[in-house]
């Protein structure tokens, strides 16, 4: 297993239990919806798997190793093998496409040669190296989708964590981005998406973990869920 959630607490307060005893497993090359309804825990889940936070309970293991015992200076490393796409892009206005991908090597000191070499590449494999001189407010939410992928996957990471992707796109481009995360998943990188959207779960016919009420109430190899 690369990655395995063990018995995760998590509670904001006595009434907010955002988590409880979860435990899940996912293996090398596999993609897997985490779905339910607002609440159910899915984001939470996204900030323990990347160490924004702490479960009161429980441990996160990752190719063997607890990343809740890691070092404040060990987290940006680790962070780049764990791309994560969010539902509202967060690209920079003021940049191009190019830069923006651009930009998340820069800070990580990328050297100019790794940059103009990786960043065309990553935008023809998301469809996007034609719109690279174009900025954010100039494409659709679909291309500003893909664009937030690339910069994701700019660092080659082992697993790529998808939260809502498609929750600010219509259906036509939310399927085109779920298709792009199959893709990405089948060159061997793990995708695990985070979604309510059912009628994508569905069509999928992928492993799907379905959370409400911060437990974890079935995890089935394919299909769809009932809420």
């Amino acid at each position: 297993m690369l990655i395995e959630v063990v018995d995760v607490c998590k509670k904001y307060s006595d009434k907010i239990h955002a988590l409880e005893h979860v435990s899940l497993s996912v293996d090398k090359g596999e993609f897997v919806s985490v779905v339910g309804p607002s609440g159910a825990g899915k984001s939470t889940l996204v900030r323990m798997l990347t160490c924004e936070e702490k479960p009161d309970g429980g441990k996160v293991l990752v190719a063997g190793r607890n990343i809740l015992q890691l070092k404040p200076h060990e987290l940006p490393y680790f962070r780049r093998k764990v791309g994560v796409v969010f539902q509202d892009f967060k690209l920079l206005p003021q940049k191009t496409v190019y830069e923006n991908v651009a930009f998340a090597l820069e800070v990580c000191g990328a050297e100019p040669k790794e940059i103009h070499d990786k960043v065309p590449r990553i935008l023809d494999l998301v469809g996007m190296l034609k719109r690279r001189d174009n900025l954010p407010d100039e494409l659709s939410g679909g291309e500003r989708q893909r664009v937030s992928i690339a910069r994701a996957l700019v660092h080659s990471p082992k697993i790529l964590i998808a939260d809502e992707p498609t929750g600010n796109l219509d259906p036509v481009n939310a399927w085109e981005i779920i298709d792009l995360l199959s893709r990405i998943n089948s060159r061997g990188t793990i995708v695990i998406l985070m979604t309510h959207n059912k009628a994508i779960v569905d069509r999928l016919k992928r492993r799907v973990v379905l959370l409400k009420n911060g437990k974890v109430l079935s995890d089935k190899v394919k299909g769809g869920y009932i809420i």
